[in-house]
Order: C-alpha cells, then sequence, then structure tokens
C-alpha cells in the first residue's frame, strides 16, 4: 500500500454506512464519488513509502452487494492512495481507511493511540475510535474462536498476561503499528426488491491501533486507518461471507484521472471483456503466475524462474502500492527495450536515478503498449499511461518518467495503483482466480448478486448524493428506477500529472 498502515492490537466493531444489494431483478442505481483535495510528494518518498510496505511482504455464494463509496487517487504528485469512509461502533462515527489488497485487518486509530496523526494533509477529518463509548462493543480474547482464527494466518498475537486479542506490525525502517482487537456492528444498508432497508448492521472484528510509529505518525496523507481485502479469515470480506451477507468476491476500477474516486464492491463486476487467471494456491497474497513480459510485441529476455512465487518471490495484486515494481532481472531488460523503441523520437533523461523521457509528441504515437503474460493465456495489456508518469516539463519538452520501479533486495514483482487504474478488478475468492478488463471507471458497472445458483441478478450503482465536500462523502445508494437493462452512467473525468 502508498502509506503503510501496520495492524493494531484492538478489534472494534465496524459500522460503515454502505449498501448491500439483494435483488431478484436489476436496479438502477446512481453514484457520484467524492473528489479529493490535491496534495504533492516527490517520487523518492513514495518510492519510500512503498519500500517500506514491502519489508513487510514476505463458501457460500453470499446473499448481496455492498458498495463503498471511493476517494483519492493513483496520481502519485497528488495523493498518491486510494480511500474509503466506513462507519463503527454506536452510534456510527465515519473512519477514512485506505483500500488494501495486500492486507487482511481493518484497523483504526484508537482513542488511546500514541502517536497516531491528529490532521490530515488530505483535507479529511481523522477520528479515533473509543471502544468504550460504544455499547455494541466487545473485547476479543485469546480464547475467543475468531482470534485463533489470526493465529493462524499471524494477523494476530495474543498476550498471557491480559488474555487479549491483539496484533503488531513492524516495517523494515522501524516504523509500525499494533494494538488490539475488538467486535462491534458493522452497519449498512439493504436494497431488497429495488427498496431501500436501512439500519442493517453485522459484528465484525477489526483492530483498534494504540501505538504507530516512523511513517505512520506523520500527517501528509494519513487516514484513519487500513482497510484489508486479503483473502484471510480475518478480513471484513471473509466475515461478512461467513455470515451469509455478500458473496466470497469482491471487485473495484480506480479512476486514473486526478478527479479520482471510483467504484468498490463486495461482489462480481460483471463485463463481457474480463479475462480471467487463477490464483497461486496457498499464498497469503493475491499472487499470480506472471510467466513473460512483451514490449512491442517483443518477448523480453528473462528467465521464467524469475517470476517463480515462493515465500519471499511472486508476483502480487497490492492496491496499497501507489508505484510498481520489477525485480533487477526483468527491471533491466525492460527499460532497455522501452528505450530502443522510443529512439530516436524522444531523448532518454535521467531524473534523480530514474528513467525518463523527453518527448514533444504524444507518448501513446511513440512509446509501445507492454504486455504482462499469466498463466492460461491470459494477458494484461498496459498502455503508455500505465507504466509512465508526467513529472514536469523542460524547454517545452514533456518529462515522462518510468513509473516501474527496480526493486531492492527482494525477488518480488508488485502490482500498484500504476497498474491496476482505469481498469476493473475481480477478485474471485471462492473461485481462487482474479479478472481484469480495460474500463472506464468513471462509468457505472454490472454486479452480479447470484454467484453459484446458475443464474446471474444483477445491480448497476448509480450516483450517491454528494454535496461536493470531503467531509461529507456520500455513502448510501438511492434506487432510482427498475429497468430490465444495464444502464451505464458518466461521471467525472480529467487526469492531470504535475
Amino acid at each position: 500500500m502508498g502509506p503503510l498502515f501496520p495492524a493494531g492490537i484492538l478489534i472494534a466493531v465496524v459500522v460503515f454506512h454502505a449498501t448491500v444489494v439483494l435483488s431478484s431483478f436489476p436496479a438502477t442505481l446512481h453514484l457520484e464519488r467524492g473528489v479529493p483535495a490535491s496534495h504533492k510528494l516527490k517520487l523518492s518518498q513514495l518510492k519510500e513509502r512503498d519500500r517500506v510496505r514491502h519489508s513487510r511482504m514476505l463458501q457460500s455464494s453470499g446473499g448481496g452487494v455492498v458498495d463503498f463509496p471511493v476517494q483519492g487517487t493513483f496520481d502519485p504528485f497528488l495523493v498518491g492512495l486510494y480511500y474509503t469512509r466506513l462507519q463503527l461502533g454506536s452510534p456510527p462515527r465515519d473512519f477514512y481507511v485506505q483500500i488494501d489488497t495486500g492486507s487482511d485487518v481493518l484497523w483504526v486509530s484508537c482513542s488511546s493511540c500514541n502517536g497516531c496523526p491528529v490532521s490530515s494533509g488530505l483535507h479529511i477529518p481523522l477520528n479515533f475510535f473509543d471502544p468504550g463509548s460504544s455499547p455494541t462493543a466487545s473485547l476479543i480474547s485469546c480464547s475467543d474462536q475468531r482470534c485463533s482464527l489470526g493465529l493462524q494466518s499471524s494477523d494476530s498475537v495474543c498476550a498471557a498476561q491480559n488474555n487479549q486479542c491483539g496484533y503488531t506490525f513492524q516495517y523494515g525502517d522501524g516504523s509500525g503499528t499494533s494494538g488490539y482487537y475488538v467486535s462491534d456492528l458493522l452497519h449498512f444498508d439493504t436494497i431488497l426488491g429495488g427498496s431501500v432497508m436501512k439500519n442493517s448492521s453485522a459484528p465484525i472484528v477489526f483492530g483498534c491501533s494504540t501505538l504507530q510509529t516512523g511513517d505512520l505518525t506523520k500527517p501528509d496523507r494519513a487516514v484513519d486507518g487500513i482497510f484489508g481485502f486479503g483473502q484471510q479469515d480475518m478480513s471484513v470480506i471473509s466475515q461478512l461471507a461467513s455470515q451469509g451477507i455478500t458473496p466470497r468476491v469482491f471487485s473495484h476500477c480506480l479512476k486514473g484521472d486526478d478527479s479520482g474516486g471510483g467504484i468498490l464492491v463486495l461482489g462480481e463486476i460483471v463485463e463481457p471483456n474480463i479475462v480471467y487467471t487463477p490464483l497461486v494456491p496457498s499464498q497469503p497474497h493475491y499472487n499470480l503466475n506472471l510467466q513473460s513480459i512483451y514490449v512491442n510485441g517483443q518477448t523480453l529476455a528473462i528467465d521464467p524462474s524469475v517470476f517463480a512465487t515462493s515465500s519471499n518471490q511472486g508476483t502480487i495484486i497490492d492496491s496499497g502500492t501507489t508505484l510498481a515494481y520489477l525485480t533487477e532481472a526483468a527491471y533491466d531488460p525492460f527499460i532497455s527495450a522501452i528505450t530502443s523503441t522510443v529512439s530516436p523520437s524522444v531523448s532518454p533523461y535521467l531524473s534523480k536515478g530514474n528513467q525518463c523521457y523527453l518527448t514533444s509528441s504524444s507518448i501513446n504515437d511513440v512509446f509501445p503498449q507492454v504486455s504482462l503474460n499469466f498463466a492460461g493465456g491470459t494477458s494484461m495489456i498496459l498502455i503508455p499511461q500505465d507504466y509512465l508518469i508526467q513529472q514536469s516539463s523542460i524547454n517545452g519538452a514533456a518529462l515522462w518518467c518510468v513509473g516501474f520501479q527496480k526493486i531492492q533486495g527482494q525477488e518480488i514483482t508488485i502490482l500498484g495503483d500504476l497498474v491496476l487504474k482505469d481498469k476493473i478488478f475481480v477478485y474471485d475468492i471462492a473461485g481462487q482466480r482474479i479478472g481484469w478488463a480495460n474500463y472506464d471507471c468513471s462509468m457505472s458497472v454490472n454486479v452480479s448478486t447470484a454467484m453459484n445458483t446458475g443464474k446471474s441478478e444483477y445491480v448497476n450503482p448509480g450516483t450517491l448524493i454528494n454535496n461536493g465536500s470531503p467531509e461529507n462523502m456520500p455513502h448510501k445508494l438511492i434506487p432510482v428506477t427498475m429497468i430490465p437493462f444495464l444502464l451505464h452512467v458518466l461521471l467525472l473525468s480529467c487526469y492531470l500529472f504535475l
């Protein structure tokens, strides 16, 4: 993830205003995504944050679809992360949490937190969860079966002296977080037969951070916590699926322009062009079997063993990482192929160790397509905007830098927001596969609410009511009309690199 948020020791009940869709026929709903205030960061800072994050990385079909509002943007010179708003506890309070497919646990800052930021450069209000003020909250003991599930995946630890289930995450640069687990209610609205049924809730376990150190204490891109979307038992999606509330699948479509936002649902986005590749089994993260890379249709000379999956090697999909990362054995041939393809149309340029290019032409006219080829014959096609970042201009020429970075000290490939943006991604945990398709994420999507029943029912999320203020981020869906087909709605679109 971008700014790293290790898991904390408190588990509190999460109350978020989202929408669960339980429907036997299509409903058209409107979504309007919030736009965050811009915030600029140096590329070197983003690389360092991602590096710190990487040091940590070593069913039933369900009954509905939960939709989350999305804020933030990929743009590393504006925000460099995507986040959503939840509501936790009784009465519910707002918490802004980063969307992170690279971790399992949902955690937020706790009222007794030491080192937690109190303000954010994202211009969002930060809150602290207080389990003592929520009558529905309860602590999780070490003897609780839910704590045992976390022990199996290293998402929880137990202190013998107080029998309290907690967690501690530490990063390579010394930053980290710890806390304890609590159980509380997750509040959401349901749509049943086209009608909004409010005040639904489900008990879940999440972490309350009592200590944050290092970069986690910095306010520049601070949020209230991390929303882990991993596939282990402690993740919210696994907890809700085990209760029969949602299917064990989620999807996102993250807008790549500077207005940001996107779509995040606990359900399967249905789109004809989605292609799937199997997940590597028995891995803690969303590992894929990357087999080769093409640049301009030519296969790069990379030993396939470079991409093999092991305990500290492989290819990971991670929405919490801003950029993308290749091993040295893959990075050097990648850069060489890009450079040779664009020469002599552009001028290579080194900027603080990053490979960049000066050009006065449209990058789509000059730079090649890149193809990441996965098991099962599935490919992910990257256009120049999926691997280049415009950093500045020099003498009237735009300076575009390669957003893929050489990862240091690890044989791992990480596909972060640079690659994930402007695509539908479906994480089918039940089916152990991941699918994707290029898509205009300002458009609405079709979401299946029936996973294994032999028939599909669809819901079309529409526009959320929004007054334009990040502090009043929209958090529920308003049904507009019932129709027998799926309507696409155009939203905000504007992208700018500095």
